[in-house]
């Protein structure tokens, strides 16, 4: 007697759904955004239970004011509005129906930054070389986590004294200044880390425990984490927005 192999269906995609995700990757929208996009729309389907094809401006009116009276920040609700405006503005090509929802406003606080002598008096605690040399990038270019993390040894270009970030915030490429103090730090972390095999000419800049990959921005933040609260910079570690901010 012989037994089906019964297999777990596939999940199916609604038509909606594929056509929305399509639209995203005919824009090249990144993953991250495409994700937050389609948990929008789905937020806004459960709120409503029918298709969202099917919603109105009314609709939307309501759902931005129970997210307003549950309480959900500022963010998330302009975050969920971007979601919704994409796929009712260029899936459905309704743009008319997003006239009642308005992007909240969020009033932007400049972060308090680490002194000059903070930064130093941080540098100097740092004892191992590849993270001074990283967290010397981040204070001295201005870099965030995530770009400190990807550089490769072919980004530092000395002769014009920059820094060539791939992919860094908004996925842009940029340059940034190189100072010859970082540069001098930089050229000693190559030494030391050449010598004991960790660097190679066309790899990373910071390599992991696997120099194929890079550090990772976990790795950085525990050791940044670990050396203020030695140094009791713990009441302003939020201050720290260059080396923190990773997106």
């Amino acid at each position: 007697m012989t037994h089906a192999n019964h297999t777990p269906p596939t999940p199916t995609v609604s038509p909606l759904r594929q056509r929305m995700t399509d639209d995203m990757c005919m824009r090249t929208l990144s993953k991250t955004t495409q994700l937050n996009y389609i948990r929008a729309v789905k937020r806004f389907t459960h709120f409503l239970g029918d298709s969202p094809d099917h919603a109105n401006a009314e609709d939307l009116r309501k759902f931005q004011l129970f997210m307003v009276e549950c309480g959900v920040s500022t963010q998330t609700i302009n975050a969920t509005i971007s979601g919704l405006r994409f796929f009712f503005e260029v899936t459905l090509d309704k743009p008319m129906i997003m006239r009642k929802m308005s992007r909240v406003h969020t009033p932007r606080k400049l972060p308090t930054v680490l002194s000059p002598s903070e930064v130093t008096i941080l540098l100097q605690a740092t004892h191992h070389t590849k993270y001074r040399a990283a967290f010397s990038v981040a204070y001295g270019a201005g870099l965030r986590s995530s770009e400190v993390t990807h550089l490769k040894i072919a980004d530092i270009d000395s002769q014009q004294m920059i820094l060539h970030v791939e992919q860094g915030k908004g996925d842009k490429d940029r340059n940034a200044m190189l100072s010859p103090r970082l540069l001098a730090i930089l050229r000693a972390w190559w030494r030391e880390g050449h010598s004991q095999h960790g660097l190679m000419r066309k790899g990373w800049l910071f390599p992991g425990k696997d120099p194929v990959n890079p550090i990772t921005t976990r790795q950085l933040q525990v050791v940044f984490m670990d050396i203020c609260y030695q140094l009791a910079f713990f009441l302003v570690i939020g201050a720290s927005y260059l080396f923190w901010s990773s997106h």
